[in-house]
This record gives C-alpha cells, structure tokens and sequence, in this order.
C-alpha cells in the first residue's frame, strides 16, 4: 500500500459530519456538538480531506482526497474515498472493514479496539463523550467555533482532534497525530436523519478478495 493509501487509512477513522436542530448562533462549540451528539441519530454527506505538510515552519497544502459518507450511530458508518483512489471503512456495530477496491483487498478489525478513542469515536459513537475525551473551547476561528477533544488512551494515533462547528452543524475537523501530522477534513452538502434500511450498514465482502485478519 503506497504512502498515500497509508496516510488515509490512517486518518479515515475521522470521518464523520453531522448537524444538530439547535438554536446555535450563540452558543460554545462543546454546547452545539453536545446537542448535535444528543439529536443526530443518523446522518450523511460529503468530505474533502488534505494532508498538511510543514517545512522550514511552513505549512502547506499536501495531496487530498475525496468522498462521501453515512452514518448510524452508535458505531455504523461507511466513509468512501471515491478520489484519488477508491477505498471504503466500514463498520457495522461489531466489526470494522477495510476494502481497497486496486487491491481486491479486504481487511477486518474487531470495532470497540480499533475506534475507542478516534474520530470515529467521538463522531459515530455513543453520547457518553466524557468517557474517552477530554474536551475544550479554542475560541472563534473565521466565524466557526472550535472545540479541541483530547483522547484518553496513550494508545490513541491522534493527540488532539479538533471540530469546527457552525450553527449546530460540524463543519470541519483538524486531526493532529502522534508525527505532528495535520490533516483537514471539511464536512459539506450534510444531510441529518435520513432513513437508511436495515442491512445498510452490512458488508459484503467483494467477489474474490482477499480477506486479512490482522
């Protein structure tokens, strides 16, 4: 798997958008997530996603990627990379899933390990936030509030996780790993509690692939 391939593996777990039916004009970013948190059962949208690279103290924009998404919560999403390459993360309650369609490749995870303290966690999962976050207000940036949600766990890849609220509505992300890495993530076109059917968030593992179980 290329570098690329790599670096949104590795960031896919934050994906998620949401919006919330609050009267949010005033209120804190931790105020309008929480009741985003509380009302939105379902979701989906679009993404756009950047990696950051920084050089001499300089940052710049790096290779981005793009998509969509859908969600259930607790723990049922599909986050689909459509450019530059195709990959979908999906998981279903229990498992989580991997398909890289280059590669006819699938790889399967145990969920509760694999997402306790991402941003899937905090996007996708229960409203029992506190448990697995400590979270912060940063202020007004470009007329968006911003919350900084620091996981728990020492085994966490992200060292902070930041969420852009606006009007009720998470409108982007910042996710800052371990390296010091930044990636972007820009939520857009969000579309709160549609009906989705049951099987939905089932996966079905492609025609020939081939499945790993690390």
């Amino acid at each position: 798997m290329n570098t690329l391939k790599k670096n949104i593996y590795s960031t896919a777990l934050a994906f998620g958008l949401m919006l919330t039916a609050v009267s949010a004009a005033q209120a804190s970013a931790i105020e309008q997530f929480k009741a985003f948190v509380v009302n939105t059962k379902t979701a989906k949208g679009e993404f756009l996603q950047v990696q950051m690279k920084t050089a001499n103290g300089v940052s710049k924009v790096g290779k981005s990627s793009s998509g969509t998404f859908k969600f259930a919560r607790p723990g049922k999403f599909i986050w689909t990379y459509i450019k530059p390459y195709e990959q979908v993360l999906q998981a279903d309650g229990d498992k989580l899933y991997l398909y890289d369609k280059d590669l006819n490749q699938v790889t399967i995870k145990a969920l509760g390990n694999a997402i306790a303290s991402s941003p899937a966690a905090i996007l996708f999962g229960s409203v029992d936030l506190d448990k697995n976050f400590v979270m912060k207000d940063v202020g007004l940036k470009q007329g968006v509030e911003w919350l900084e949600a620091i996981p728990k766990t020492k085994d966490s890849q992200f060292d902070t996780i930041g969420i852009g609220m606006k009007d009720g509505v998470p409108v982007g992300m910042e996710l800052r790993d371990s390296f010091g890495q930044l990636s972007i993530v820009t939520l857009k076109n969000f579309e709160k509690n549609p009906n989705f059917s049951v099987d939905q968030f089932k996966f079905i593992v492609p025609t020939g692939a081939e499945v790993l179980r690390p």
